[in-house]
């Protein structure tokens, strides 16, 4: 492909590979008799594949994701009989990495040469991991969303039983929805807010806490008990979504969901780890859940693990659900 001019351009095989290489292409060619599959020099590097030669499509298939195989085997089996262009995004194993392909191509026979057709591979590993981050945080954001519903009638009830009069209550339903506003503002701070600041952790987790206190005005179901710990600004909004989520699980179904339940946290530091102990009585008969983990389970694990350089572990005795929390201290001071 060629055009007159006083820059005039041809497009033969070294220009070709030099755009590809820009763009990040990388080229096969499938023999729809054979089976046997050709890859350029970025294509072998990509899928980590031996040298030498052609490879099979079943080859190649040993490399994908098993989560992902049989989509993929189906899809480019109904290739030759689509119609225009098509796109299969997919997993494949790269060693102990997982990149995410996407399979370009032209559909029904268009541009077979020899009983050879020809396509593409994209590495679209950072796309699929922003968009996995953004439905992560989509689904976290709606759980969000339902727990706070959920809360906001549990402390309506709280404060139902807690009054005598109508009046009673709004001021003390409001003191309670006040106090949740600022535990979740912890939780996500507002943009702009300065985050870098420490604080107690006592004071930290008074202010999550003070909307579930107790029932009867100067009474307090919840004790918190912890040595002088600063917990730094990255780690604060961390910490606020765990102890917002144990707090909103136990007002729906554990110990705060009933007029004489309880909750103790205990805290204790050592040389290289801070541990809170939460433990809940007097509240409903529990069980270990059975079954699927939930999301808000998965959320306060990754967050424990991710961010705090720890882990969360229940216990599930009798008298009520003790949640031990083990938070790296360098992480937690950061």
């Amino acid at each position: 492909m060629s055009w007159q001019g006083s820059s005039a351009l041809v497009w033969d095989a070294e220009r070709l590979r030099i755009a590809a290489d820009a763009a990040g292409i990388a080229l096969w060619s499938w023999n729809v008799d054979t089976d046997e599959i050709a890859l350029d020099e970025r294509a072998h590097e990509l899928w980590g594949m031996r040298r030498g030669g052609p490879v099979t499509f079943e080859e190649m298939s040993s490399r994908i994701h098993p989560a992902d195989l049989e989509r993929v085997k189906k899809a480019f089996q109904a290739t030759r009989a689509m119609t225009g262009a098509y796109e299969i995004d997919f997993r494949i194993l790269h060693g102990d990495a997982v990149r995410w392909i996407s399979a370009r191509g032209q559909g029904g026979d268009i541009g077979i040469v020899g009983r050879i057709m020809f396509g593409v591979f994209l590495d679209v590993t950072e796309r699929k991991q922003a968009e996995e981050t953004r439905e992560m945080a989509a689904g976290e954001m709606s759980h969000r969303v339902k727990n706070l519903f959920s809360i906001a009638s549990a402390l309506t009830a709280v404060s139902a039983r807690s009054t005598a009069t109508t009046t009673e209550m709004a001021r003390d339903l409001t003191q309670r929805l006040t106090s949740l506003g600022r535990a979740h503002e912890l939780v996500r701070p507002v943009p702009g807010q300065v985050e870098n600041k420490a604080a107690s952790l006592g004071d930290l987790l008074s202010i999550l806490l003070a909307p579930y206190s107790g029932d009867t005005p100067g009474s307090s179901r919840i004790q918190v008990n912890v040595p002088e710990v600063r917990v730094g600004g990255t780690a604060i909004t961390t910490l606020a979504l765990v102890v917002h989520e144990l707090a909103t699980n136990s007002i729906k179904y554990g110990a705060l969901s009933v007029a004489g339940g309880a909750l103790d946290v205990k805290c204790s530091t050592h040389e290289d780890e801070v541990v809170v102990v939460w433990t809940e009585r007097g509240g409903p008969p529990v069980t270990a859940p059975n079954g699927t983990t939930g999301y808000g389970s998965k959320l306060v694990s990754r967050s424990m693990s991710g961010q705090l350089g720890g882990a969360i572990s229940f216990d599930w005795p009798a008298s009520g659900m003790v949640a031990t929390l083990r938070m790296s201290r360098a992480r937690l001071g950061v």
